[in-house]
This record gives C-alpha cells, structure tokens and sequence, in this order.
C-alpha cells in the first residue's frame, strides 16, 4: 500500500513538473518577438498632407500632431545651436511647451502654467494652480487646454478620493475660460474634430466639448489611463494600466478593438507611452520592455521587438522607421513595417522621454540630464547639450526650443543661412489656377498674420478647385519658394 501511495506521489510530482514545464514553454513561445510584414496592414502610401494648422501655431499639442508622430513637418533647423535666451521655471519642467502665436506655453510639475515669448523667454503670464502636472498643453483657437493631477503632494499613489482637472484659457491673458473636473490625469490634451481628448487615474477617456468642457462622452476603460491620445480619422488610439491598447470610436466612445501586451513571467507590461498612429499601424512602447505595432484597422499584433528596459518613451515615426528610447540606456531605430532593429545608440543614462525628428535628425533626452540629436537615418552623433530629462525638443521655424531640467531654452542655429526671398508675382502668374486664392505679401512674417495655407510670402486658399488641385498648387508655391534666394 505505502509502496503504491509513493508511485502515485511520483506520478503526481512528474505530473506537476511537466504541466510547469509545459506552461514555462508556452509563455516562452507567447512571449518571443514577433516579426511584421511590409504587406499585412501595412500602407506604404501616405494621404495628400493636411492644411496646416490655425495661422499662428507652430506646436499645437504634445507629438506635433494629433497622430503624435513628433516630426517637425517643414521645419529646417538643424544643429549647431547657440543659446539666445533661458528661462528659470524653478521646479521640474517634465512635458516640452505648446507653441503658437509668438509664445510657448508649458506647465512645471509643482502647477504653475506659463506663457513665454518665444523671441526673448520673457514672461507673459502664469497662473499657479494648486495641482501637481504632468502633461503638455495643446492649443486651438486662441485657447490652451491644459490636464492636471491631484493637489500637492505630487506622486501620490491613485485613490478614488484625488481628483484632477482640465482648464481652457485665453491664451493672451491666461484667462479661465471653462474647467471640468475629472479623476487626475497626467494625458497630454489633443484636440480634434471640436472636441479635447483626455483620459484620466480612473480609467476613463473623455470627449470635452471644446467650447465649454462639457462632455460628448465617457468610456471606461480596465485600467489608468496615463498617456495621451493618439487621433486618426475617426478613431482614438490609446494604451492603459491594465496592459491594453484601444481603439475608441471618436464620435461615440465605443470600444472598436482591444488588444493586450503579450503574456511573459511575472506581471504583464502596461502602457504609459502615448501611440502613434502611421501607415495604417498602432506604434507603442511598454513597460514589459518592448515597443509593439498593431494594425490600426484590427488590433492584430504586427510585430513586437525586445529593447532591454523600459519603455516609457513614446515613438516618434518617420519614413518607414519608428524611434523610441529605453531604460537599458539604448536609443533605437525600427523598421515601422518589420520591427527590425536598424540602428541602435548607448547614450549616458536611462531614457524615459519620447523623442522628436526634425530635419533629418532625432532629438531625444536621458534620465542623466544630457540632450543628443542623432542622424536619423544612421545613428550618427551630431550634438549633444548639457540639460534636458524627458522630452526635450520642439520647434518653430525660427528656434528649436529646449526643455530642461527646471529651465527652457531658445535656441537657434549657430551658422546664418540666407533667407528666401519670397515668391515673386511672376511665378504666382504662372503658378496660379482657377478656383485657387492666392495672395502675397511683402515678408513671410506680413503673411503669417491671415488666415488661410501660408507658403513663404504667400497665403493660399481654396476657392472652387480640387482639394487635389489645390494641394498641387500648394506644392508649386512650395518648389518655387525653396528655390527662392
């Protein structure tokens, strides 16, 4: 008898030992990276670009644009940079400035929301809050619409009894123009379609009427929202605490699609990085170390690649290739259709913060306080400056704006480049078509004071034409405003 309880303890203990082994296989398999394709919801051609936006704005919202690429789309700057002026926030500055009409409007962690000329860094206003902040403002309209945490002390951990906030305010006077009260949020607001996005510590995405906050719609999600929203079409994009990733239906907050951070030992990963939205894919980083791409249509995993830490940096994209930064202290550089790594950087410390492509060259921070700019095709070094933490560059035209530590930098390039000349009247002749307004000026600066699509000197409506003719005619005014000089 004892001899048959033992050959059963033995088969039990085998029993458990295989079931163990076959489950660690299971998740090993489950966990692997995955290898994308170039033709499975993958679409190599991009849409005729947007106008630009409102007259005025050069940085409307954390990531650029509503699809939070963080590419600086017609901007040309390019290092190296002298300092043309600083400004002292006196406590950490975690998110980079809102940029448009001749200001930069950005929040430090302790809740004071600054307005700053972006030709001198002299102070506009500022309106201290009483609340911790952790995100970007956006601008639309002559408003800025700002997200905020729990009252002080910050970096509390979430309860059901914090409460947060998102304000409008003029952006001449910093006057409130409407304030909702949510849970906290540290979600960079982007606006879209006349509403402002935003999810919150509760687990909820809110559609805010963008006139006078009063909600479209509330869904809930699993878990803590604490990136932004990423917009495409009529879709939000956006990744939560509980390790999943959503599409919502931007008009009825529905749910379209879900999917979930593959399964490894130990807790899965959670999204705190912001998506963004290219080529038909869903490009997010997570906790669990790796960068995915999903199909923005499906939700399908496209592919998913290991960096070694973790990441909260949420990617950037630019032709065909999509950037993020690591805790193991590495910078990368994917293929956007495969995952395939194509070139990688050691910097000097940990990167929590998302990077920014301008002109050919990625800007990105380290935890260790040092700003790199790197070839975007390559990898190449280029310029390093001895301040920023998070996310540290954007830009206008003119300056490439720095974030720091606690200060805010204006930079500009150190070589003088000559300036266009303009478009002149003859090539507007020969440019110009039925059914296309065009109107020019004596400076780009004259220009950039009327509505409408400004190239250089000249501002551009449609009146009748195409929008395929009249983005031709954009993209003429364009050619002959390079060759200009």
């Amino acid at each position: 008898m004892r001899r048959a309880l033992l050959v059963v303890a033995v088969l039990v203990v085998l029993a458990a030992v295989g079931a163990a082994l076959a489950w660690y296989l299971h998740l090993r398999d489950a966990s692997r990276d995955v290898k994308g394709s170039s033709t499975v919801e993958f679409v190599t051609t991009q849409a005729a670009p947007p106008p630009p936006p409102e007259p005025g704005i050069a940085w409307p919202t954390y990531g650029h644009d509503a699809a939070r690429l963080r590419f600086g789309n017609g901007i040309s700057l390019a290092p190296p940079y002298r300092r043309l002026w600083t400004f002292r926030a006196q406590s950490l500055v975690e998110f980079p400035p809102a940029v448009g009409y001749g200001r930069l409007f950005f929040a430090s962690n302790g809740g004071t929301l600054f307005a700053i000329g972006a030709k001198n860094g002299k102070r506009a206003w500022k309106r201290r809050t009483g609340r911790c902040v952790a995100a970007s403002p956006a601008l639309d309209r002559h408003v800025v619409y700002e997200a905020y945490l729990n009252r002080p002390p910050c970096n509390r951990k979430p309860s059901a009894s914090l409460t947060g906030e998102v304000v409008a305010y003029a952006v001449g006077t910093g006057r409130v123009i409407w304030r909702r009260e949510i849970g906290p949020s540290e979600s960079s607001p982007v606006v879209a379609g006349g509403a402002v996005f935003v999810g919150d510590w509760d687990g909820r995405v809110w559609a805010l009427r963008r006139r006078t906050g009063k909600p479209f719609w509330v869904t809930k999600l699993h878990g803590q929202v604490k990136g932004g929203l990423a917009v495409s079409g009529n879709r939000l994009f956006v990744g939560d605490y509980s390790g999943h990733v959503y599409a919502l239906n931007a008009t009825s907050g529905k749910v379209v699609w879900q999917a979930k951070a593959q399964p490894r030992f130990g807790s899965a990963g959670n999204f705190y990085a912001t998506p963004s939205v290219a080529y038909g894919r869903v490009y997010v980083g997570a906790t669990d170390g790796k960068v995915y791409s999903f199909g923005a249509a499906s939700g399908k995993l496209r592919w998913s690649q290991s960096t070694g830490g973790y990441v909260y940096s949420s990617t950037a994209v630019w032709r065909d290739r999509v950037y993020a930064g690591s805790y193991s202290k590495r910078f990368y550089c994917f293929d956007a259709a495969t995952g395939k790594i194509l070139w990688q950087f050691r910097a000097n410390g940990e990167i929590s913060g998302s990077p920014t492509v301008i002109a050919g060259r990625v800007y990105f921070a380290t935890l260790a306080q040092r700003t790199y700019a790197l070839d975007a095709r390559t990898g190449r070094l280029l310029w390093t400056f001895p301040d920023g933490k998070y996310s540290p560059v954007v830009a206008d035209a003119e300056r490439l704006y720095l974030t720091g530590y606690a200060r805010v930098y204006g930079l500009v390039e150190k070589r003088e480049r000559p300036k266009p000349r303009g478009v002149t009247a003859g090539e507007l002749r020969r440019i110009a078509h039925r059914g296309v307004t065009v109107r020019q000026f004596p400076t780009a600066t004259a220009a950039s004071t009327h509505g409408g699509v400004q190239v250089c000197n000249v501002v551009l409506r449609k009146h009748g034409a195409s929008p395929a003719r009249f983005w031709s005619v954009v993209r003429a005014v364009q050619k002959a405003c390079r060759s200009a000089g």
